[in-house]
């Protein structure tokens, strides 16, 4: 009885064993889309784009075999999660990062989780990539929009369509496109900034915004509207003809910073959406 049981159990480890390993091949399907692995150079460009770094916490959307996941952990000390759909690409995913020493949670490692995408909640992500198709983009887009102002994201190949992107960068005939998640500061704000309290009205399409200030019974333009993130920054001329730079950051519904005028005055100002 002793050597058939050693026998079965000599079976089973030889038919274990003789499983062959999961290797993806370029081209396969998956869900949504087909697998073609990115570049290492546009890996690290894509990372370093984002300026991803150890208090990060990362989300590679769709992440195949993980190398981007697994490039955030261990070159640029983000902690990483990849999500993919495919089971047995996950596990492989994980044995990747289990290779390179980054396997688990915190700064400086990688998981790759089992999942779809558009059921996962990456709200706490400060960066994200991906390398999708443009209409899953586009699907992905509302979501994206609606995170924390700030928040870095980059493509692979793939754009917005009119969200514009911040940065491009080229390589090798490759692109990655680069946006900061913007601040909602569209409608009418109360400004008081010293003496001078009146109304801003700005105009907003993604991260570009122009408006215009109450200047008694007359409206003067912004000039040099910017928006990246949380942080704002415009100008604009008083009756008197006194320019005065405002930079600032935005938290929902209230905006604070400090401006400057073209005379040497200087102070502190806020804003309350109405």
């Amino acid at each position: 009885m002793r050597t058939l049981a050693l026998l079965a159990a000599l079976l089973l480890s030889f038919g274990a064993s003789a499983q062959p390993k999961y290797e993806p091949q370029v081209g396969q399907a998956g869900k949504d889309v087909i697998w073609v692995p990115t570049p290492d150079e546009v890996v690290e460009r894509m990372l370093t784009m984002a300026q991803t770094g150890p208090n990060d916490i990362h989300f590679d959307l769709g992440a195949g075999d993980g190398k981007i996941a697994i490039m955030a952990a261990k070159k640029f000390g983000a902690r990483a999660t990849g999500i993919e759909y495919n089971a047995d690409m996950a596990k492989h995913a994980n044995a990747n990062a289990q290779a390179a020493g980054v396997a688990g949670v915190g700064a400086g490692k990688a998981t790759i989780r089992q999942g779809d995408i558009f059921v996962t909640d990456f709200s706490s992500a400060t960066v994200i990539t991906l390398y999708l198709l443009p209409a899953l983009n586009m699907k992905l887009r509302p979501t994206i929009l609606s995170m924390r102002p700030g928040t870095r994201v980059v493509s692979h190949s793939f754009t917005m369509e009119d969200w514009e992107p911040d940065e491009t960068s080229s390589m090798d005939g490759r692109r990655a496109y680069f946006w900061v998640v913007p601040a909602s500061v569209m409608g009418t704000w109360q400004l008081d900034a010293g003496s001078q309290k009146t109304e801003l009205s700005i105009d907003q399409t993604f991260q570009k915004i122009s408006g215009s200030v109450k200047l008694g019974a007359t409206q003067g333009g912004l000039r040099e509207a910017r928006l990246s993130g949380f942080n704002i920054a415009f100008a604009y001329l008083d009756q008197t003809g006194t320019r005065r730079d405002f930079t600032g950051t935005v938290t929902g519904a209230k905006m604070e910073g400090s401006f400057r005028d073209d005379k040497g005055g200087m102070g502190r100002w806020s804003a309350t959406k109405k």
